[in-house]
């Protein structure tokens, strides 16, 4: 049997690396490869945690635009995205200046995808950044006030 490579089977390819890893084999390990995989892996996490706060970001526009169309399921949403956030951060520590640096991004998706889903125009939300302070968004709890200033439950 040929060896796996990368191209070939990637399942075979990583087991054929972890034991050669775990046997100290250094010669068998191809490194390229596995910086290209450890750097992707730790992109994953990055990417996840902007995934998350854009959902958050959709369910708060979604709050504020669309106060009469509320339902109990956004409040779900925004507490799991909370969590989920918070979790990221408490299991890679170093994440835990991303939010900010990620926010204009995942706020103008979330500004995309709140306008399909709310099928209200696109400049209905602010195009200029996301109108809410990072600490409040994360907030558990925390709502934006509808257009009355009220921020009060379905």
């Amino acid at each position: 049997m040929t060896t796996p490579t990368y191209e070939t089977d990637f399942y075979a390819w990583a087991q054929a690396q972890a034991e050669a890893l775990r046997a100290k084999d250094w010669a068998a390990l191809d490194l390229n490869h596995l910086i290209e995989e450890v750097e992707d892996l730790a992109g994953r996490h990055r990417d996840a945690l902007g995934s998350e706060l854009k959902r958050l970001l959709v369910h708060l526009l979604k709050w504020h635009y669309q106060p009469t169309h509320r339902r109990d399921s956004w409040l779900e949403s925004l507490e799991q995205a909370r969590q989920a956030i918070d979790e990221v951060i408490d299991d890679y520590p170093s994440l835990a200046d991303y939010p900010p640096v990620v926010l204009p991004k995942a706020y103008q998706r979330a500004r995309r995808q709140g306008a399909r889903e709310t099928k209200l125009p696109l400049t209905t939300f602010p195009p200029e950044g996301c109108p809410w302070d990072l600490d409040d968004i994360r907030r558990e709890g925390w709502l934006p006030p509808d257009a009355a200033g009220d921020s009060s439950g379905p």
